[in-house]
């Protein structure tokens, strides 16, 4: 199983996405591969936002990973490509090759406090990227749930 996270630059949301869920998912003993990506470029090789090191740090995770931008290749190497807002969904949506829309999914439909976006914390500060932290932390359960599942199946 693989899983890519993506938001906008892949410098606030889906760094902090990918480096929790690879945790969760090793801590839950599942053979999940997780990386993330942005739909724009404009960050390409830069590592996450300070905001972003910061905080996963204060929640005991070190991001070393570098933003990249959302290939082509990823429709066809990930089973599931989970977009932090409606924005990234349709972003992903419009690039998707045939057969490959299904895999596009919005992290907050497992949200078990309901469906919505997570939103991007750049123009925030250290509250913000926090906030990004919680509501991840509190849908990857219902995640890790489902991904079993389909795993079995």
């Amino acid at each position: 199983m693989n899983i890519l996270f993506v938001c906008h630059g892949n410098i606030c949301r889906s760094p902090l996405a990918e480096g929790l869920f690879a945790r969760v998912a090793r801590e839950e003993g599942l053979d999940i591969a997780v990386d993330s990506a942005g739909t724009a470029g404009y960050h390409q090789g830069d590592l996450p936002d300070q905001r972003a090191i910061a905080c996963a740090r204060r929640h005991g995770l070190e991001l070393s990973h570098r933003s990249r931008q959302v290939a082509d290749s990823d429709f066809r190497s990930f089973d599931l490509l989970i977009a932090m807002d409606n924005e990234n969904v349709a972003d992903l949506k419009r690039r998707a090759p045939s057969g490959t829309a299904g895999k596009i999914h919005l992290l907050r439909d497992w949200d078990p406090a309901g469906p919505g976006e997570v939103p991007d914390p750049y123009y925030g500060d250290a509250s913000d990227f926090e906030h990004v932290w919680h509501l991840c932390e509190r849908s990857f359960p219902r995640l890790i749930d489902s991904l079993r599942l389909r795993m079995k199946a």
